[in-house]
């Protein structure tokens, strides 16, 4: 804190509990005269700190003259107050004049000034209006869609790159971790992926004939809920269901990982983390998906069938014989070709997640959060846009 003295402060003239400062104030033909006197520092300006208040308030004059020629001692505080005082008679206009004060008094006062100033100047703004929030937040959406999307083509390139690198030393790629994730993301599913399959497939059964009985053509539904199951349902289900169950276990795994450094481990012996973890995880999903799709299909049809033998008296070879006209294979692959896209969509998004997981376990659950939500969004796109393509060929 920076002092400024007329006597020293041992001095009984710079004793603060004999020199308390004062403020005389008298107004005369619109000019308002304040005399300060006394110690103007840390610990006593308080005192008159409601004082000067007072004074800031007054209204009814334009010029204000300040004498500081009695004032003993001044640091930084005592001068931030009659900087203050300066300021508010400024804003209203006002013509402030001082007299009195020393030289070095001046160069302290200024300097506080200066302070204050630059500081308001740099105070932040109010919140922006709701127009400019929504742009701002439309803004970094794009700019992380932009960095998600580069860090997935590069962890799907090292990948694709790793393999083939593996293939050309002539070191054959582990199968053990390949087949233990197939275990774990694929047999492990089967048992959700069927029920879950089942019960949508009559769904779309019960639905349909409910429907379809107003026209009688009830025997229309084995259509219905052929098509709909081995062209979209059933993939689209699968995963769904894959990508909130493997998905997030493979950003939780890789972000637990990140967290304790051991992927910075991994880097430090010498291996490829991308190679130790994104690449079994990858190569399981891409096999483990069509398999399940399959799966899920003859659940499905299996569901459909039940429910309009019994909602709609449909027997069950009738409801056989009528897919058989109702499908082909065109059919059947136009649901399997699109499940190894969506295992690399699911796996490179899982694994992207997981690489950002910070130092923190909020940093890891928001982390699996976001995994699970894009995966199943951009698996959603992607049907979409294979359902635009087959319908541009013909397919």
């Amino acid at each position: 804190m920076l002092t400024i003295g007329k006597r020293e402060a041992s001095g009984g003239a710079a004793d603060g509990r004999d020199h308390r400062p004062q403020v005389a104030v008298a107004e005369r033909e619109g000019v308002l005269a304040c005399v300060f006197t006394g110690i103007w520092t840390t610990r006593t300006v308080a005192f008159v700190d409601a004082e000067m208040r007072n004074i800031e308030a007054r209204k009814g004059y334009k010029t204000l003259a300040l004498d500081l020629g009695g004032i003993e001692k001044i640091d930084t505080a005592g001068a931030w107050v009659i900087d203050r005082l300066v300021s508010a008679n400024e804003k209203k206009g006002v013509e402030v004049r001082m007299e009195g004060h020393s030289e070095v008094a001046k160069i302290l006062l200024g300097a506080v000034s200066e302070a204050v100033r630059r500081e308001g100047e740099s105070a932040p703004a109010g919140p922006p209006n709701i127009v400019m929030r929504m742009l701002e937040a439309v803004g970094r959406r794009v700019y992380e869609m932009r960095d998600d999307f580069l860090s997935s083509m590069n962890i799907l390139g090292a990948t694709i790159r790793g393999a083939q690198m593996k293939l050309g030393r002539g070191h054959a790629v582990n199968p053990a971790a390949i087949f233990n994730q197939i275990d774990r993301m694929g047999v492990g599913a089967i048992p959700v992926v069927v029920l879950m399959s089942a019960i949508v497939g009559a769904i779309v059964a019960q639905q349909g004939a409910y429907q379809l009985a107003y026209f009688g053509a009830d025997i229309f539904v084995v259509d219905l809920v052929g098509v709909l199951v081995l062209r979209e349902l059933g993939v689209l289900m699968t995963a769904i269901m894959i990508a909130g169950r493997s998905g997030s276990a493979i950003t939780a795994e890789i972000g637990s990982m990140k967290m304790r450094e051991e992927v910075d481990a991994l880097t430090v012996i010498g291996l490829n983390p991308i190679g130790v973890l994104v690449f079994p995880r990858l190569v399981a999903l891409v096999i483990a998906l069509p398999c399940l799709t399959i799966i899920a299909n003859f659940a499905a049809l299996g569901g459909g069938m039940l429910a309009a033998w019994l909602y709609s008296d449909i027997p069950i070879a009738a409801f056989i014989d009528r897919l058989r006209l109702a499908i082909d294979l065109s059919t059947i692959f136009a649901g399997l070709i699109k499940a190894p896209f969506m295992a690399l969509i699911i796996g490179t998004i899982a694994s992207v997640e997981g690489m950002k997981v910070g130092g923190s376990a909020e940093s890891l659950g928001r982390h699996v959060t976001a995994s699970v939500v894009k995966a199943i969004f951009v698996v959603i796109i992607l049907d979409g846009l294979f359902a635009m393509f087959y319908a541009a060929i013909n397919f």
